[in-house]
């Protein structure tokens, strides 16, 4: 029987993440991550939040470790993983977590006014290409043709210009 374990998140941090290193020397970090939702129940508007634990190996955890912190955007691909313990008092202990393959931090404009004077004491993080501002829709709007006025010959690229006027109408080539 076919499996599929796939998980993707976009929330904020909700601790700065704990960076350490196992003993073959592989850098493990795992931090906290608030997932909010928002949903309309009859008339008023509720806000829910899930918590979840991310854990992440490798250069990534290293990576993560320098540049993100608590209240930092991030977009977390991953798989779910249940993992049991037992304590120094003797009960198991259990968890669910999620094992980061890929995460992606986010612009550091989403954080918000409030993290602004952050910015100086923290080293700046690997540079990010600017998200360019949305363009014009593909279809329509900003064509520069009036919407109601239909295309004329020359707004059709694919109307032979060798063809009378009479016969365009009737024949519809592409051009070679």
């Amino acid at each position: 029987m076919a499996s599929f374990n796939k998980v993707v998140l976009l929330g904020n941090l909700t601790r700065d993440p704990d960076l350490r290193y196992i003993p073959n020397g592989t850098a493990v970090a795992s931090f906290g991550l608030a997932v909010n939702r928002r949903y309309r129940q009859e008339e008023a508007w509720h806000d829910e939040v899930c918590y979840v634990d991310i854990v992440t190996f490798g250069r990534q955890a290293e990576t993560v470790g320098e540049y993100l912190s608590k209240g930092d955007l991030a977009l977390i691909e991953g798989r779910l993983q249940w993992r049991s313990w037992e304590t120094e008092d003797g009960p198991r202990r259990s968890k669910h977590e999620v094992v980061a393959t890929n995460v992606q931090f986010m612009p550091r404009g989403s954080r918000g006014p409030t993290r602004e004077a952050d910015q100086t004491t923290r080293p700046d993080g690997p540079s990010r290409p600017a998200i360019p501002p949305p363009g014009a829709p593909p279809m329509g709007g900003g064509s520069g043709l009036d919407e109601g006025l239909p295309p004329t010959d020359d707004d059709i690229p694919f109307v032979r210009s060798d063809l009378s006027d009479a016969n365009r109408r009737d024949r519809w080539e592409p051009l070679a």
